[in-house]
């Protein structure tokens, strides 16, 4: 079998190959339930970089003692409508999907409502945590860092996280709007794609080791850096993402998660923000109708198309077809679950 042959796999097979992998790595039932989820919804969607391409992580970070894969969330109300979720050092999946519920309902009661994340390790896409959330009709910002790996505008030393932020809006009886970005100009998990496919990034991605424009995802993996979409707006909205997710949190910025991070190659410790509002209660009764004219007159000029569109096509296709996975990734995960 070739390196670049492809196996087929139903999503149910997916799902049941990754969870007997977290618990056969130290993962328990709940842990294992919910690490699995968050990657299948990234591969239903089309986006490998968050899917089962992240198990080997989730798996060295069990293996080396660094996450607890049998914690359990502990939520703490600070303020009525405002949540703290103390992960415990597991994986973060858990914590989000265990205080959803409280949150949607502090934000339908109080307008809006925040909940901070910590002492979790974060390795998933963002949109999997909103979606549900303005699928509840609430609208929601979420944001989280990550180790350093981008450069702010005008440096060639990475301090940044690739800081993704995601954001959702309710519609009525179709999907909500979604997005989820990166504030580097692409995602770390994508250029480690391009490196596994052996395929060029484009101009602008990131530098080399000795700070020159490259387009080698080697370079920028091996000792480069990645550069801020947009140059100096990129580079703030990182700096965003780092203050509300570690300074609002109390937990790590980035640099100080590499520094605390023992090199497993799992997802480092870290923080999140939350924030879910209401729109029901900020005086328009007729909101939803006014944002989907808006939206109705957005997808009307040529070329464009809302956020999300894309992932609901590939959702529709793979339940259907099952997902594409290279031969050598399934065979990295059977080895680590003790399968072969």
């Amino acid at each position: 079998m070739t390196d670049d042959a492809t196996l087929t796999l139903s999503l149910d097979d997916a799902r049941a190959l990754a969870e007997e992998a977290l618990r056969a790595g130290g993962c328990d039932d709940e842990n294992a339930r919910a690490v699995a989820d968050i990657m299948i919804r990234a591969e239903a969607d089309g986006c490998a970089s968050h899917g089962l391409f992240r198990l080997p992580g989730y798996m060295a970070a069990l293996e080396s003692g660094k996450v607890d894969g049998a914690a359990r969330p502990e939520i703490t109300h600070l303020l009525p409508s405002v949540l703290r979720v103390d992960g415990h050092c597991g994986f973060a999946p858990l914590a989000l999907e265990q205080v959803r519920p409280a949150l949607i309902d502090a934000a339908r009661t109080y307008g809006l409502a925040a909940a901070s994340i910590i002492r979790a390790h974060h390795f998933s896409a963002l949109w999997c945590e909103v979606e549900p959330l303005a699928e509840a009709g609430l609208c929601t910002f979420a944001c989280t860092a990550y180790l350093p790996a981008m450069a702010p505008h005008g440096g060639y030393r990475a301090l940044f996280g690739t800081n993704p932020m995601a954001f959702g809006w309710p519609r009525a009886g179709k999907p909500p709007m979604v997005f989820d970005q990166a504030s580097a100009a692409m995602a770390r998990g994508e250029v480690m794609i391009a490196a596994r496919d052996g395929q060029p990034v484009p101009e602008g991605v990131g530098l080399d080791a000795d700070g020159h424009p490259t387009t080698d995802p080697n370079a920028i993996l091996d000792g480069g850096v990645l550069l801020p979409f947009g140059g100096h707006k990129g580079s703030a909205i990182a700096m965003l993402v780092e203050l509300l997710a570690a300074g609002l949190t109390g937990d790590r910025f980035s640099y100080e998660a590499a520094e605390a991070d023992n090199g497993d190659g799992g997802p480092p410790r870290g923080g999140e923000f939350l924030l879910a509002i209401d729109p029901s209660k900020f005086g328009d009764p007729g909101w939803l109708k006014h944002t989907e004219a808006f939206f109705d007159r957005l997808s009307a000029i040529p070329g464009t198309r809302l956020p999300g569109q894309r992932r609901h096509d590939n959702r529709a296709r793979t339940a259907v077809s099952g997902i594409q996975m290279p031969s050598g990734l399934i065979q990295t995960i059977m080895e680590k679950s003790g399968k072969i």
